[in-house]
């Protein structure tokens, strides 16, 4: 019966029914502080070692105020809990008492007074003032001083590797958007019949990557322009190099080729006429 049935009978509420729940609780729980300020209740044991002092703690928790259904505070929504160093990342003075006395795999529940709690002013808008806490926590693992130390060592050393990488990678992105500018420009110099600027870009582009194949075919189709027939090859060779099946590269060292036998030919022809013995004619007022 209710007490407020018992009442309307006119019973008298019995002792139990002036009590809070959390007080009605308290009655079957162990005094693991020795002033009843953090109680202890096991739900499901543990096994192993207890938590020893500086360890790192990996745990599952939620904290409830009396007459209140869902927690104030609770990391059960995490796929994956942080590991908390105790003296450091724990704030309540209760919790580090009632974890001292778990064991690996340990669920318990405990009661925290305000001294071992919130206090006398309690954590507004959430917590009121003397407030006791009800938390149940799972301990799920923990590590000794010696192995948190190593592992918040190794734990550092990957952050500052991700960071690294973070940068490199943006290094990356910068570097192929400057790429793709350089080439750009090469390709407009070019068009605009100014093969030596187109020239200065391409080359700047192989600084960032030297086996690009545009930039080297930019660069081979400047050298023609300007008649640097052998810089020209090179840099269309390389290109082929690269990519061996790439049309417009075969197409230009076609012409490239065919641009060197019309320049060879003049060459020829020109030293020929240098050179050739001159032919006899008549005399200058001769009879």
């Amino acid at each position: 019966m209710s007490v407020f049935s018992r009442l309307r009978n006119g019973i008298p509420p019995s002792r139990d029914d002036c009590q809070s729940p959390y007080e009605r609780l308290s009655q079957r729980m162990l005094d693991i502080s020795g002033d009843r300020g953090v109680l202890k209740d096991i739900i499901r044991e543990g096994a192993g070692d207890p938590v020893t002092p500086d360890a790192s703690v990996l745990v599952r928790y939620s904290g409830y105020l009396e007459h209140m259904d869902k927690p104030f505070d609770s990391n059960c929504v995490r796929k994956t809990p942080r590991l908390m160093k105790l003296g450091e990342d724990i704030t309540l003075w209760g919790m580090e008492l009632g974890l001292l006395s778990m064991r690996r795999g340990e669920l318990a529940r405990f009661l925290f007074k305000p001294t071992y709690a919130y206090g006398t002013l309690g954590c507004p808008p959430l917590i009121p003032p003397n407030a006791t806490v009800l938390f149940e926590i799972e301990l799920i693992d923990f590590l000794d001083s010696a192995e948190s130390d190593k592992f918040c060592a190794l734990s550092a050393a990957l952050l500052l590797l991700h960071r690294r990488l973070a940068i490199c990678e943006e290094q990356h992105l910068i570097e192929s958007a400057e790429l793709l500018v350089l080439l750009n420009l090469s390709f407009v110099y070019l068009k605009l019949d100014r093969p030596a600027m187109a020239l200065r870009y391409g080359e700047q582009a192989l600084l960032i990557d030297k086996r690009n194949a545009k930039a080297l075919f930019r660069c081979g189709q400047a050298c023609l322009l300007l008649t640097e027939y052998e810089q020209a090859r090179d840099f269309l060779v390389r290109a082929q190099k690269e990519q061996p099946c790439n049309h417009d590269i075969n197409s230009e060292l076609k012409k490239l080729s065919s641009h060197y036998r019309d320049y060879v030919d003049r060459e020829r022809e020109m030293c020929h006429r240098m050179f050739a013995p001159c032919g006899s004619g008549s005399s200058v007022g001769g009879n």
